[in-house]
């Protein structure tokens, strides 16, 4: 993944706090998902999901005054980091009014954009395990299913399901200052070691805080939030990729300045994960009539999503070794598009997969660097966080996913063309205006042993 950016335009800026505030009661939307032990012998989850305290207006504890306003901060509630945390309260959200966030049984919609009294773009969300912890899971020798429809989803947008080494408590037992923890969705972090984080580790991110550029609501500041990460699902309706990131330290981690590496620093390679990862795009690999409007798995109607994680001796204690996919659709389970592309085979992710694409893509192989697949596992072993998000991208325009990326190369050069979205799409002004009516639905999650969770007919 290029870029994970949350865009929120309100006349209240909703961001990250680490007090907390009731002026909104925090009612976290019910979801259910399912464990298989074999093809239909599954047990059912009464979980929860949780908005990112990314999105949630953060104000004085004493009153109503806004901590971050447009993409600056309050010069006197937050002078500095610890000044501000303890001056800043994180309130409640109203999910399905301010942020178009919905659920139903076992089926979560997110909307792209929702317009109440404020303007919302976008939102991220955890499973939780109870109210003030998130569910953890453990991917080797399993397999993750979900049901999705993307076709609301066009050029530009990314509807993403991944696996994010987040701590349990979202950081409350290891920062005492850090008062939300899970229950308000603190504690976020991936592999591009994401610095336009309000509050990272019970502190705020005020010190060295630089406003964008080019969105009049976020900033990058001089801390960021690493950790491994698993993209089981990056799409739009053009396009989709899976994705494993590998970091030297599998959980949450702060890091500081450009050190951090990623899409936020001037040295995107200098930090302690993979921000490119290893990916499997049917499109980049040379399959471009498998993925999308009624092509072999038809973006236009519902489908299954697959995804195994397996080890080299079959067991949970095993090292993972590869990672598959499949899909299920009208009754018919579809195996993944092979590798078109000279000197890389397969239709899976594997360690001679990983070696064999960076060479012939000319890519630098940060995914060996910090681990590759022995280091995803243990990021497994660590326990890993759900999220589901949907979000448009101020850094590359998700051109990454869906189009000719870098935008100056020659398509027709191994590993360029990604999808057939133009060069000029994903413009987020563009897309925030003529696609407002967007939406993801995630739905049917089970989890369990491999070949358990999903069959033909």
């Amino acid at each position: 993944m290029r870029s994970r950016f949350a865009f929120t335009v309100l006349p209240l800026t909703f961001v990250a706090g680490q007090q907390i505030a009731t002026l909104t009661a925090e009612v976290h939307p019910a979801l259910t998902w399912q464990t298989c032990t074999a093809p239909g012998s599954c047990t059912t989850n009464n979980g929860k999901v949780v908005l990112d305290a990314n999105w949630r207006w953060l104000h004085s504890t004493n009153g109503y005054t806004n901590c971050y306003t447009g993409n600056t901060w309050d010069a006197t509630l937050c002078p500095d980091d610890a000044t501000c945390a303890k001056n800043c309260a994180l309130d409640g959200a109203d999910y399905s009014g301010t942020y178009g966030i919905t659920t139903s049984g076992s089926s979560l919609k997110l909307n792209f954009v929702t317009q109440s009294q404020q303007k919302n773009v976008g939102s991220r969300l955890y499973l939780l395990a109870d109210d003030n912890n998130y569910q953890m899971f453990n991917m080797l020798n399993q397999e993750f299913t979900f049901d999705v429809d993307v076709s609301h989803l066009p050029c530009g947008l990314n509807g993403a399901l991944y696996l994010s080494g987040m701590v349990a408590d979202g950081g409350m037992s290891q920062f005492p200052t850090n008062k939300a923890g899970a229950k308000y969705g603190v504690g976020y972090c991936d592999a591009q070691c994401p610095r336009d984080l309000k509050f990272i580790n019970g502190q705020a991110n005020v010190d060295g805080w630089t406003p964008s550029s080019n969105n009049a609501n976020t900033g990058v500041g001089n801390h960021g939030s690493c950790c491994a990460e698993m993209d089981i699902w990056e799409a739009n309706s053009i396009s989709t990729a899976v994705t494993p990131h590998a970091a030297d330290n599998p959980q949450q981690t702060m890091c500081t300045g450009d050190a951090c590496g990623g899409t936020y620093s001037s040295s995107r390679y200098g930090g302690t994960t993979d921000p490119d990862g290893c990916d499997f795009n049917s499109y980049r690999m040379g399959n471009t009539t498998f993925y999308g409007p009624s092509m072999t798995v038809d973006t236009t109607s519902k489908f299954t999503v697959v995804t195994q994680f397996l080890t080299d001796d079959g067991t949970a204690n095993g090292t993972l070794s590869e990672i598959k996919r499949f899909y299920v659709q009208n009754g018919v389970v579809i195996p993944n598009s092979e590798s078109n592309i000279a000197g890389v085979t397969g239709n899976s992710i594997t360690t001679s997969f990983c070696d064999a694409q960076k060479t012939a893509f000319n890519d630098k192989n940060g995914f060996a660097d910090h681990g590759g697949m022995a280091a995803m596992g243990k990021a497994f072993e660590a326990g890993m966080v759900l999220v589901m998000s949907l979000w448009d991208d101020y850094y590359a325009n998700a051109l990454w996913l869906d189009s000719t990326y870098p935008t100056d190369g020659d398509a027709t050069t191994p590993g360029v063309a990604r999808g057939t979205c133009a060069t000029t799409s994903g413009v987020p002004s563009d897309v925030e205006s003529a696609d407002a009516a967007a939406y993801v639905v995630y739905e049917n999650i089970k989890v369990g042993a491999i070949n358990s969770t999903f069959g033909s007919g």
